[in-house]
This record gives C-alpha cells, sequence and structure tokens, in this order.
C-alpha cells in the first residue's frame, strides 16, 4: 500500500464527497458501511495497475471510487439475501437500518457510481463497468440458485466466484490499464490478473470460513454453512468423504444446520478439503503472478506481485 498511500488519501476524499446525498438516511447508512473500513483491494488494484501502467493524472481517483462504490453497494444487497448480522466485525447496515433501507441505498451507491463513471468521459471505461455490474448480478441469482443444492459441481461453483466476486477485481484491474492509455495485450493481461486474483481471495475466504475466526475475518465462522452454501471444501468432501460424511453434508446443506458445524469441520480437516481448496488458491494466485510478468518492473509491480501473495497467505 506504500507507494499508492497518496492516491488512497486522494480516492478517500472522492468518496466522502461523492457520499453525500440530501436524504440523511442514504449518508447515514452509506457512511456506516464504507467508514467500516476493510482491505479496499478493488480500488487499491485501479490504482496500483494505473501507476504500474505510467499513468499521469487524477481520472484513476475517480475510478477507484466508483468500483469501491458498486463493491460496497453488493455487499449492501448481499447482506440482505444472505441475512447476515456481522460483517467486518459491526453489525451489518441491514440488521441495523433493516432490509428496505439497505437495499436502497445499495441502489444509491450503484447510481451514484454511473454518475461518476459520465464524468469520465471515456466509453471504454462505461463498457468494461457496465458488463461487471451485468455479470455481477448474474452471478448472484446464480449463487441463489445453488442455495441449498448438495450436488452442486466444482465447475458450477467456479463459475459463482469468477462472475460474483473474480468479475469486479477484473474490471478494477482493465479500468487501471485503460486510463493509463495501455494497449489491449496488457489490458487483457491485467484483467486476467484481477481474475486471478479474485478467484484467489474467495478460495482463501472459503477456507477462513471453516478455519479463522469471527474476530479475525471480522464475520461469524460458519456463515456459509449456515445458509446454505456448498463451497468447494464441501463439495470436495462431498466428493472424496465416506458415506457417512457425504449424508450429513448433504443434510446440512440442505437444512442450512449449523448444529453440526464442528463434526463437518473435523471431516472436513480430515479429508484435506481445506488443504484442497488452499492448493486451488494458491494455482490462481500464481496465474495472477504470471499474467503481470511483461509489465515493467516498478515499485508499483511489486506491489501488485505481494497482493497475489497476501491472497493465500492471510487469516483475515
Amino acid at each position: 500500500m506504500d507507494p499508492i498511500a497518496t492516491d488512497m488519501e486522494a480516492t478517500n476524499v472522492v468518496i466522502r464527497q461523492q457520499l453525500h446525498s440530501d436524504v440523511p438516511l442514504v449518508n447515514q447508512i452509506a457512511e456506516y458501511i464504507i467508514s467500516a473500513g476493510g482491505k479496499r483491494l478493488r480500488p487499491v488494484l485501479v490504482l496500483l495497475i494505473a501507476q504500474a501502467c505510467g499513468y499521469q493524472g487524477n481520472k484513476h481517483h475517480d475510478l477507484a471510487a466508483v468500483i469501491e462504490f458498486i463493491h460496497t453497494a453488493t455487499l449492501l444487497h448481499d447482506d440482505v439475501v444472505d441475512e447476515s448480522s456481522l460483517r467486518r466485525g459491526r453489525q451489518t447496515a441491514n440488521a441495523l437500518f433493516g432490509n428496505a433501507a439497505s437495499v436502497l441505498v445499495g441502489d444509491f451507491l450503484y447510481s451514484r457510481a454511473f454518475q461518476m463513471m459520465v464524468t469520465v468521459n471515456h466509453p471504454r471505461v462505461m463498457h468494461i463497468v457496465a458488463d461487471a455490474t451485468n455479470v455481477i448480478a448474474e452471478g448472484e441469482v446464480l449463487q441463489l440458485l445453488n442455495m441449498h443444492d448438495p450436488d452442486i459441481t466444482e465447475e458450477r461453483y467456479l463459475q459463482v466466484i469468477r462472475s460474483k466476486t473474480a468479475k469486479l477485481f477484473e474490471a478494477a484491474a482493465q479500468l487501471g490499464a485503460l486510463i493509463a492509455g495501455s494497449d489491449e495485450a496488457v489490458i487483457d493481461a491485467v484483467g486476467e490478473y484481477g481474475r486471478s486474483l479474485g478467484t484467489a481471495f474467495q478460495l482463501i475466504d472459503d477456507v477462513l470460513d471453516y478455519s479463522g475466526n469471527a474476530a479475525d475475518i471480522g464475520k461469524n465462522v460458519g456463515d456459509d454453512l449456515r445458509e446454505g452454501k456448498a463451497t468447494l471444501p464441501l463439495i470436495y468432501l462431498m466428493q472424496n468423504g465416506t458415506a457417512a460424511q457425504r449424508e450429513l453434508v448433504r443434510s446440512c446443506i440442505e437444512n442450512g444446520d449449523e448444529q453440526h458445524f464442528d463434526e463437518i469441520l473435523a471431516a472436513i480437516t480430515q479429508s484435506g478439503a481445506l488443504a484442497y481448496t488452499r492448493q486451488e488458491a494458491e494455482k490462481s494466485s500464481q496465474r495472477a503472478s504470471n499474467a503481470i510478468a511483461t509489465l515493467p518492473d516498478s515499485r508499483f509491480k511489486d506491489s501488485l506481485l505481494q497482493l497475489s501473495t497476501f491472497a493465500v497467505d492471510r487469516n483475515h
């Protein structure tokens, strides 16, 4: 983060300015969710890649804020759909302000992001972001269809990750290269970096949902099981566990049953499911690093490589 500390400060100023609304509740909820912090990885990608590609200007601050607003809108909507009560170590907005207010303020953030995008006045920027938001929405619906379905395949699950999580990482990376005037080969390369990085992050999130602790990860451990989500550790256990373990997993997914969490966790650990998921995350992380091999050496590129390592070597 050090090479873009000034850029992050400028982006945070843009975020604060653009959050303003004449409707007090919009300000209150938007401020609540934004001030919760988080890693800000997606805007970081915009800033690091723009700098790594030699950008001179300040439009990358606006684009980083656009990406953060879109991400925040998805969080507000996700927590309503998932009936979550804890995010980033605090009550979710829907738990505090109600579902209706959370959904509507999520809509405000989406529309504000598009207002800001128009001022950048770059048709390709609008194309990338519009495409990303549509794919993310499809991913959300696909995940909804997969809920409480114990027969989800690994490929179907990875499709959700590519749509729901990796797509915004990809878009953030592409925007950074695009605003810097990079050619198509570079835009494609950093898009692959973002896609693979986002996949690695989500897979480690899946691991942490069974092996982390609430204080570190900022949400309740076992939420995925409670919500009936068949993430990769469970899918692996279904494919490689004993008949009794498969039957237990099937029942828990179908019923959103977290009462057997300790038993499920023991089976996941014993079967090697967490190790397998981490291994797949490491493969994605390596793909990310390989994708930007041709970028010129710089401290910004070094940070991007460090970020792909951090994706798998973290506990939060």
